[in-house]
């Protein structure tokens, strides 16, 4: 299972110190969906360790496939767009798209939740009832026809207090009653900004049975990031051509 975290500098925390922990947590990879989450920090390494300044070692440092090796976890490249309208949004996803593994697109007004349901090219709609906007079973068909997945954001369930907490509650059954009936596509997160929001896999199924959600549906949410990012690299590989079609030598019949 994978979770999907925000890193310095959008978050708190370094991308080697969510994988460090994430790993320790038992899961299998982690998507940083932050545009420079993978840069260093003030001349230190993902750790918070002095680097010698030398190119090599910054490179190490902010490089994924090092991070993953290093830690001995799946660490995903991603990128999440908070954009204004569906035209800003539009610019910065042919932008973003053939740079990173996932690409994420925040919504939360009725524009942008359509825009990114009818975009093939975005991954994940994130954060889909965070402002005014709504969720319907026109947006359900959507995302399932065209394979958006929609994110269901647990971490207020974790963190917030009081009405907003209420509320945010409310709006995850109501996603989730609308998601599920239409089979749209769905992904599960805890939307660590730190590694000490950072919740181990069974913590964020039991949290989520505790409003009413099915364990194994939660789980296969917590799966799908792992889908998605393996999704992009197959079709990046040099033997694809097309979903179920691959560039290849064939045996023939003797």
């Amino acid at each position: 299972m994978y979770e999907a975290v925000h890193a310095h500098p959008d978050g708190d925390a370094t991308v080697a110190r969510h994988a460090a922990t994430a790993a320790r947590y038992g899961y299998d990879g982690i998507v940083v969906r932050t545009r420079e989450a993978l840069d260093p920090v003030d001349g230190r390494d993902e750790t918070g360790d002095a680097t010698d300044g030398a190119p090599a070692s910054r490179d190490r440092a902010r490089d994924p496939t090092a991070l993953g090796e290093k830690y001995d976890i799946d660490v995903v490249d991603a990128v999440e767009i908070d954009a204004d309208d569906p035209t800003s949004a539009s610019g910065s996803v042919g932008n973003y798209r053939p740079e990173h593994t996932v690409v994420c697109l925040v919504g939360g007004d009725d524009a942008l939740n359509r825009f990114a349901v009818e975009e093939p090219r975005v991954d994940v709609l994130v954060r889909p009832m965070a402002g005014s906007g709504e969720f319907n079973h026109v947006l359900a068909k959507a995302a399932r026809d065209n394979g958006v997945h929609v994110e269901f954001d647990l971490g207020p369930l974790f963190r917030a207090t009081g009405g907003k907490r209420v509320r945010a509650l409310a709006d995850l059954r109501k996603l989730r009653e609308i998601v599920t009936y239409y089979d749209a596509p769905h992904v599960v997160s805890a939307n660590a900004a730190s590694h000490l929001e950072l919740r181990a896999s069974r913590e964020v199924v039991a949290a989520a049975e505790s409003i009413g959600f099915d364990s194994e549906w939660v789980r296969e949410g917590l799966a799908a990031w792992g889908e998605i990012a393996a999704r992009t690299r197959e079709r990046r590989s040099e033997g694809f051509i097309a979903p179920g079609v691959r560039r290849g030598r064939y045996e023939e019949d003797g």
